[in-house]
């Protein structure tokens, strides 16, 4: 076994791997970014190293420096996480020619399953089924045209080097195709640097199942299947094992499979054979189809873990020291049922979009696996994920782990951000979703339903305003002024409406809220709270924001009595950066006019690109920040003429 590894990545998947490796007695050396000096993954390791700017290409994309890092701390092996570099070939070359161990498979393996077109051939050859479509190098466009004709309709149109959605295009008709390609292509070639595509068959009610496998070089196990079909745009929300219906034969079909595919390679380490499954009419042997391959330790891999008693981490540092595979397949068996729920610092109600915020607040249930690289009073940055945690629940079958799943998320508290964390249980206390009716298209058919704002009970607000007024503890004499009770007035804003309220305090253990006219008791009894006869929920206060622990959290504003209108904010003149991030580019000028809808600027955060539209119609009046700006969330970017009065 190694005596010291560094790990090149940050966050959850940093902690993750350091919890194992110093469980087995190995030193840990991490690398940050400026943002991360103070980061959860920095303090848990024994050395810690600078590697650069916030930025992930001036620090955790430097894999020269990330070397040299790694051999001035003593380390003799590399570990990538995933993201990054883990799936960076030439990084795995440079690491080895440095004479160091990459902890996972080969520069030839990950290159083999780098390009989709390349890999599905190579699994043709392996005999993995794979989509009908067309993975060929000719890219013509009349070529693409006729091959789409020959499979089908509807296909898929995927960049070759794709990844994440992106290049990606679904083609119900043939009229619709030329467009979708040339937009498929100009997206991939931004994205990635290739617009090569692939046309393949449109499965019409696909499930995404995925089989762990592990590689030791030779030979390979698999350790059965997660079913991922809970995705939105693509994106991954929860993952569960085994898969909803699978059966004995499915899963030895697709097992064998997915370890022919790892075989063919020489794979070694942990990787995820992923397949697109035909779900209609029930699961079958010949409706699963190679889909591509992630030569890294997945994200959900915890549920596996959860339903083997299998530590992959433990497996990647013991076979990359040069063991064998630690178990044989036959030894190999599924206990129980586990999901995972990746939960996100976004914003639900405007469209998912990430976010920002000191943590004021963050809590998980005892009896969760809560895998995480942040902690209450850490900041979610801009330049990275923003993923705050994964909720990895387990039980003894399907409906007793998503019970618990259901549980733990009602009883996880995040305060200082908004959060996924509604949604999230909308999804898990979905009727459709608990019966295991699953498959890719879920999420967005049902969206409206999982994404209805939450609603604040009068007690709720009482609550609100309680910590607000900071009357949650009043001194013993609090209540009395001249021998009357002793009234305050609050404003709070819940959802863009302003509440009033107020408050009369009878003495230090007794409060009278009116909440809109209606009249809410709060009573303390053995120093614990009861408000319209509920225990009290928990509460968080991060400057005006109060985030009250009820209904996966319910954010109110303090409105400051010294507040003041923001100006021209909400009437349409002003558009403003929706949080912090990199002005990628402006595409306003003074005096340009513009229509309502019309992009005016882009704006780079959490790895994503942001468009920043027109509100109506009109002239440019100013332009207040430049490509390469990095700004505040709020922060003006572009002002238009003032609507003349009607």
């Amino acid at each position: 076994m190694f005596d010291t590894i560094l790990i090149a990545n940050r966050g959850e998947i940093a902690c993750r791997v350091m919890e194992t490796a110093r469980a087995l007695g190995v030193r840990c050396v991490a690398v940050y970014s400026d943002a991360d000096a103070g980061a959860k993954h920095v303090a848990m390791a024994d050395v810690a190293v600078h590697i650069g700017g916030s930025a992930p290409a001036d620090s955790y994309l430097r894999g020269d420096v990330i070397i040299q890092a790694a051999r001035k701390a003593g380390a003799q092996a590399i570990h990538p996480g995933y993201g990054f570099l883990s799936e960076n070939p030439d990084f795995v070359e440079a690491v080895e020619a440095a004479g160091l161990t990459f902890i996972g498979p080969s520069a030839s393996a990950i290159r083999a399953m780098g390009l989709k077109d390349a890999a599905k051939a190579l699994m043709v050859e392996a005999g993995v089924p794979v989509v009908p479509g067309y993975h060929g190098s000719d890219q013509d466009d009349g070529l693409l045209a006729a091959e789409a004709e020959k499979i089908g309709y509807p296909v898929l149109i995927k960049a070759v080097a794709g990844g994440g959605g992106k290049g990606m295009r679904l083609v119900e008709t043939a009229d619709q195709f030329a467009a979708a390609l040339a937009s498929a292509r100009s997206e991939a070639q931004t994205a990635f640097g290739n617009s090569d595509v692939l046309v393949e068959k449109f499965v019409t009610q696909p499930r995404h199942i995925e089989v762990q496998v592990f590689g030791d070089g030779s030979r390979a196990v698999h350790l059965f299947e997660r079913d991922c079909s809970l995705q939105r745009r693509h994106q991954k929300v929860i993952e569960e094992a085994p898969a909803p219906g699978m059966t004995e034969e499915m899963r030895s079909a697709m097992g064998a499979a997915a370890v022919r595919a790892a075989e063919a390679i020489g794979y070694s380490g942990a990787g995820t054979v992923e397949f697109i499954v035909d779900g209609a009419g029930g699961l079958k042997t010949d409706g699963f189809f190679f889909m591509e391959m992630n030569t890294r330790l997945q994200v959900e891999h915890p549920v596996t873990e959860a339903i083997t008693g299998v530590d992959l981490v433990e497996w990647q540092l013991r076979v990359a020291a040069g063991e064998g595979l630690p178990t044989a397949q036959e030894d190999l068996k599924i206990e129980g049922h586990s999901f995972e729920a990746r939960l996100y610092a976004e914003d639900v109600p405007a469209g998912f979009l990430p976010a920002t915020g000191t943590l004021s607040h963050l809590r998980f249930p005892e009896d969760v696996r809560a895998d995480s690289g942040v902690r209450a009073g850490d900041v979610i940055s801009p330049f990275y994920d923003p993923m705050i945690a994964k909720l990895i629940m387990h039980g003894p079958n399907r409906d007793i782990a998503l019970a618990r799943l259901r549980q733990g998320l009602a009883g996880t508290e995040v305060g200082g951000t908004v959060t996924n964390l509604a949604f999230l249980g909308a999804l898990a206390g979905h009727d459709g979703f608990g019966r295991g009716e699953v498959d890719t298209g879920l999420i967005g058919r049902e969206i409206d339903a999982l994404t209805r704002p939450p609603k604040a009970a009068p007690r709720h607000i009482a609550a609100a305003g309680m910590a607000a007024l900071n009357l949650t503890d009043p001194a013993e004499n609090a209540g009395f002024s001249l021998w009357h009770p002793l009234r305050h007035a609050v404003q709070l804003v819940w959802q863009e409406e302003i509440l009033d309220l107020s408050v009369e305090v009878i003495d230090a253990d007794h409060q009278r809220w009116d909440v809109g006219g209606e009249i809410v008791a709060a009573h303390r009894r053995d120093g614990r709270w009861q408000i319209a006869g509920q225990p009290a929920p928990n509460v968080s206060v991060a400057g005006a924001v109060i985030t009250v622990f009820d209904g996966y959290g319910l954010a109110f504003r303090h409105v400051d009595s010294l507040d003041r209108a923001s100006g021209a904010a909400g009437d349409g003149n002003l558009i403003e950066a929706p949080m912090p991030g990199l002005v990628k580019t402006i595409d306003a000028t003074v005096g340009q006019s513009v229509t309502k809808g019309d992009r005016l600027a882009v704006l780079e955060a959490m790895k994503m690109e942001h468009a920043l539209l027109a509100a109506r119609d009109g002239v440019v009046a100013e332009v207040l920040a430049q490509a390469g700006d990095q700004v505040e969330a709020g922060a003006a970017l572009i002002q238009l003429e003032p609507e003349e009065a009607s």
